[in-house]
């Protein structure tokens, strides 16, 4: 059993590295001269043979369906310049992976999952939004293992989750390396729904949480699961499957997006403008640069991996070529088009190039610009 785990885990990792990369070379894109969220893809958790959790009146899937097409509505009627996708609009089934692969494929640029919560405890109620990410609590880990467990209705799960067992919680420490490259965005977007729902929709909100979702997992772009509240606590059942409280839901939802859009769009912009900024400092200025890659091979800077980016700049050190992007004189500007750049590339780091074009250490050249 011991040797059968470990060959899971090392199995686990190894995708867990490609699909950085994957994410990593994808984020590149995302980040262009006039960025605007163009397409968004809206899942309906469950449905056909999969019901989800039931109330005494209603079943998860029809209340998430119901959710996710107001939500789209809204988005079409109010934000015409988006592009709505939906995993289903009927009552059908769909795979955990297939979910993921559908906003894979149409390069969304955001992922959320609409779910409806359930507890053994009745009196139990509020919302939550997950993103992807390591539980921190017994009862996180419990509702990671009730999503999951869906797989068991696919055929041949075993293979296509690599041997993933969602009703054993040693399989869920392989989560605990699935840093998500966009992790940060998926909390920012989350504490925007989690706000309108405390504040706009006037539902008692159990907070922002992280877990390991397979819904999440594959996901090339910010996501989010969100569980609407409690089907089986009576009185929110009767919120939930109501038209009012949909429509209250589904707005608070829609709110979070549009000012999720407005938000990192305002960014984008800035980045954008240092980005293209023409240097006029003088030959002999300190300039700083943000490094984001480093490789024991060349990459072309035409090549799909820098994709949204111009002023791309190569480095050789020994037998590394390291890659940076921005560039300023001015040291404040670098430190925030960074603190931007951190939220798809965690491992960004400042360096100080000199009129020769040598990267000198950082120290030395704020003590150069100092003086």
């Amino acid at each position: 059993m011991k040797n059968l785990i470990q060959k899971r885990y090392h199995k686990q990792l190894l995708l867990v590295l490609f699909f950085n990369y994957c994410l990593f070379s994808v984020g590149f894109s995302q980040i262009d001269e006039q960025y605007s969220l163009k397409t968004v893809v809206i899942d309906a958790g469950h449905g056909g043979k999969d019901s989800g959790t039931s109330g005494k009146k209603s079943k998860e899937k029809d209340v998430a369906l119901a959710i996710s097409l107001k939500l789209g509505t809204y988005i079409e009627e109010n934000l015409p310049e988006v592009k709505v996708i939906y995993t289903r609009t009927t009552d059908i089934f769909i795979p955990l992976n297939e979910r993921s692969d559908i906003a894979n494929r149409n390069k969304a640029d955001l992922f959320i999952s609409i779910h409806v919560d359930g507890w053994h405890d009745s009196k139990v109620y509020g919302t939550s939004t997950h993103v992807m990410g390591l539980h921190k609590t017994e009862q996180n880990l419990e509702l990671a293992k009730k999503e999951n467990s869906v797989i068991l209705l696919e055929e041949d799960y075993t293979n296509k989750y690599e041997g993933f067992d969602p009703t054993s919680s040693e399989s869920y420490i392989i989560f605990s390396f699935l840093q998500n490259t966009f992790l940060e965005q998926s909390l920012n977007y989350a504490s925007f729904v989690e706000h309108e729902f405390e504040n706009r929709a006037l539902r008692k909100s159990r907070g922002v949480k992280q877990a390991g979702f397979l819904v999440l997992w594959k996901t090339t772009m910010p996501s989010v699961l969100i569980e609407t509240g409690f089907l089986t606590n009576p009185r929110e059942e009767r919120y939930l499957i109501s038209k009012e409280g949909q429509e209250y839901i589904a707005s608070a939802i829609y709110r979070a997006f549009k000012n999720y859009k407005i938000a990192i769009e305002e960014k984008s912009s800035f980045v954008a403008k240092i980005d293209s900024t023409k240097l006029e400092a003088e030959l002999d200025s300190i300039l700083f640069k943000v490094q984001i890659a480093s490789s024991g091979n060349s990459i072309a800077k035409e090549s799909d991996f820098f994709k949204g980016f111009e002023n791309v700049e190569e480095f050789k050190i020994n037998n590394t070529f390291k890659y940076t992007i921005g560039s300023a004189s001015d040291f404040e500007k670098i430190v925030t088009y960074k603190k931007i750049i951190e939220e798809k590339f965690p491992d960004a780091f400042i360096i100080a190039v000199d009129k020769s074009g040598k990267i000198i250490p950082l120290n030395e050249a704020l003590k150069l610009i100092n003086n």
